[in-house]
């Protein structure tokens, strides 16, 4: 329901959000008193009293509890609501899981096919470090490829990337860390939006070359080549002989020009960092939405941000697919409910000082929110880290909340394509994979259009359906997977944004 200046989600709901400032004494229609102090949009007021204690609901989901007694028309935020035990959360299984309808008209767009069966929506060449030792070396190359034209001998190719990170050594070779890492360059050194890859490491790292390679043929198209710093006899003797190597693999990657694929060979990552009060009522749901069209197509979607669904995984298991799959959703949050213990954190600590400013109070308000970027499709899987994503549909990948490497782990899983949705702004990009942002308030859109690639605010503003967003940002995935720049892509981010989880100690 959407009065004059707010907007009430479910009828059982006990408050409601601001659209805009709302000054102090306002009178709004179904609340009883005129409101107590200036209400800034995306903040939550109460529509009814609350008793210190009882359950505050908003998507008619319990939020939290109110730390004291609330009066209609006040402030619900930090000062007055808090959040009990999340255990005592109960959950079904499989019980919401009916099948999306099929696509009568299948779409298609225009990609670029890989011998490997899969479709990528760029075609770059990648310079791949196993370790930070190598990762000047690796911009070196890249630099130098630049300046003497190679590319200009190749025109199917977007660029070079050098990926660099800082890890790879003083670490386990075998623990979870150690596993999490592999699969994360192993995700990178396949990826579809790749043409090529060049890997190198120095040498005497614990992520050893050998072991990454570990004679197979990691690319069927053959177009991956290695070497470490030592063995080649220092810095010049690499920075000559990767130049060598690329352009033999940019002649490989040259030969794929951009093809009809189908939509079934898209999979998006999905994300939100710097939300809201409104993420959960505009970007979001547009993204569910958008998220539903690709499944219906036999595409895949990938949710991620284990911290930011605690609360809200209840609606997942309930869509899983078998109770196998919900269990495997259950074990992750159990993993993180002890991960925060062991290093003295809490689950509800995640909410960020932008996510407070912007209106939202508990993980679980959070969750609830972050959630319904998934849409309604049933669950398919439950994935680690940079885990490769093996089966089309909505699925879950098992990440932090920090958004470059949530990110990094949900394109080493597969993503040719990220859509991220921000209430506060963000400045990101994620090569190889095109970032499409959504704006989730058309003040924040007004302020960074240059940064965001959709407003999604004329939901509340104008009236605009969540269907018809949705629609709309379809459509964009299309162009964007068919060549169409993102706006990340035109202000060339994507360099620095490669960043893998590390788990474990620092050795």
């Amino acid at each position: 329901m959407i009065g004059s200046g707010f907007i009430k989600l479910r009828p059982d709901d006990n408050v409601v959000i601001a659209l805009r400032p709302l000054p102090a004494g306002t009178e709004l229609d179904g609340v009883s008193r005129a409101l107590s102090g200036q209400i800034q949009p995306g903040h939550k007021i109460a529509s009814s009293a609350i008793s210190k204690g009882d359950n505050v609901y908003r998507y008619g989901q319990v939020i939290g509890q109110a730390k004291t007694d609330i009066l209609p028309g006040e402030h619900v935020h930090s000062h007055n609501l808090g959040m009990q035990d999340h255990s005592l959360q109960t959950h079904e299984f499989a019980s919401h899981n009916t099948p999306l309808p099929g696509i009568d008209h299948l779409r298609t767009f225009l990609g670029y096919r890989r011998a490997d069966g899969r479709t990528g929506t760029r075609n770059y060449l990648g310079i791949l470090t196993s370790v930070n030792c190598s990762g000047s070396v690796a911009q070196f190359i890249a630099e130098a490829a630049e300046k003497n034209g190679l590319l200009d001998r190749f025109p199917n190719v977007d660029g070079i990337v050098p990926i660099v990170h800082g890890t790879g050594c003083g670490m386990s070779g075998e623990n979870e860390g150690y596993a999490a890492l592999f699969r994360t360059l192993s995700g990178y050194a396949q990826h579809p939006n790749f043409g090529g890859i060049l890997l190198i490491g120095l040498g005497c790292e614990v992520m050893q070359i050998s072991d990454l390679v570990g004679g197979r043929p990691i690319r069927a198209d053959g177009a991956l080549r290695y070497m470490t710093i030592q063995h080649e006899g220092g810095t010049r003797r690499t920075i000559e002989k990767g130049l060598e190597e690329l352009e033999g693999i940019a002649g490989i990657a040259n030969k794929v020009a951009r093809s009809p694929a189908p939509i079934s060979d898209i999979t998006v990552g999905m994300q939100c960092g710097g939300s809201d009060g409104y993420s959960g009522i505009t970007a979001n749901p547009a993204l569910g939405f958008a998220s539903d069209l690709i499944v219906r197509h036999g595409g895949t979607t990938i949710l991620s941000e284990t911290p930011e669904i605690y609360g809200a995984e209840h609606l997942l298991t309930r869509r899983a697919q078998s109770r196998d799959i919900g269990e495997k959703l259950l074990e992750r949050i159990r993993w993180w409910e002890e991960y925060t213990t062991r290093h003295g954190g809490e689950m509800d600590n995640n909410p960020s000082p932008g996510n407070k400013r912007g209106g939202l109070t508990t993980i679980l308000e959070k969750s609830l929110g972050a959630v319904a970027k998934g849409g309604t499709a049933p669950l398919a899987g439950v994935y680690e880290f940079a885990e490769p994503v093996d089966r089309k549909g909505f699925v879950f990948m098992d990440s932090p909340g920090f958004d470059p490497c949530s990110v990094t782990g949900q394109v080493a899983s597969g993503s040719n394509l990220v859509v991220f949705t921000t209430g506060r702004g963000s400045v990101s990009g994620y090569k190889p994979t095109p970032c499409i942002k959504l704006a989730t308030n058309s003040d924040m859109y007004r302020r960074m259009s240059e940064d965001m690639d959709l407003n999604c605010g004329d939901i509340v503003t104008d009236g605009v359906t969540i269907e018809q967003k949705g629609e709309e940002l379809f459509e964009l995935l299309l162009r964007v997977a068919s060549g169409e720049h993102t706006k990340s892509e035109e202000l060339g981010f994507g360099g620095v944004e490669f960043v893998p989880w590390q788990i474990g100690a620092v050795m």
